[in-house]
């Protein structure tokens, strides 16, 4: 199956700041025809890579990964913001433009030597997925692989992420309004 993604992607100029121009998934998701691709390019990417997990970053991540998993027959382990999951945590703070966040995973969600993909739908900085997959080696658990369903290379993201495979399926190189 072949598919024109950057079609159903919505180019939103000036957000969420003035000169930004961001790349908004939901054109994907009002469009079963885009949608279904990216899922059926990711069970391609990802059927024959055994993992143990697919761990899911709030909240869009959710969106992407869940149906993965469900394709790969693999548990989803969420991903989620400071104060949303119950039980021992595995926490860790990471920058953001304007500051710091925090994301956490159930440590029980977790076991040594698990491989794990990483799903989120864009990826800029590498901030939340840098913070996440060091939860996970943290754990003893081993990110093997990144995937965005949206990249902005020009951010720099590949240089956070040594010997990780890092996938996009459509990359933007500027994301400043001229």
């Amino acid at each position: 199956m072949s598919y024109d993604l950057d079609s159903a992607v919505k180019k939103v100029p000036n957000f969420p700041k003035e000169g930004i121009l961001f790349y908004d998934i939901t054109g994907i998701l009002m469009n079963p025809e885009a949608f279904s691709y990216v899922i059926e390019k990711m069970v391609e990417l990802y059927k024959d890579k055994n993992f143990s997990s697919v761990a899911c970053v709030e909240s869009r991540g959710f969106i992407f990964g869940a149906p993965l998993a469900k394709e790969l027959g693999l548990p989803i382990v969420l991903v989620r913001k400071a104060g949303k999951l119950p039980g021992d945590l595995y926490n860790r703070s990471y920058k953001l433009e304007y500051g710091e966040a925090v994301i956490e995973v159930q440590k029980s969600d977790i076991n040594k030597g698990d491989k794990v993909l990483l799903v989120d739908d864009l990826l800029a900085t590498g901030g939340t997925l840098q913070a996440a997959a060091h939860m996970f080696h943290e754990a003893g658990a081993d990110v093997t692989d990144i995937f965005s369903v949206i990249g902005l290379p020009f951010l720099n993201f590949k240089e956070k992420f040594k010997g990780i495979e890092v996938t996009t399926l459509i990359d933007y190189h500027n994301e400043k309004i001229n």
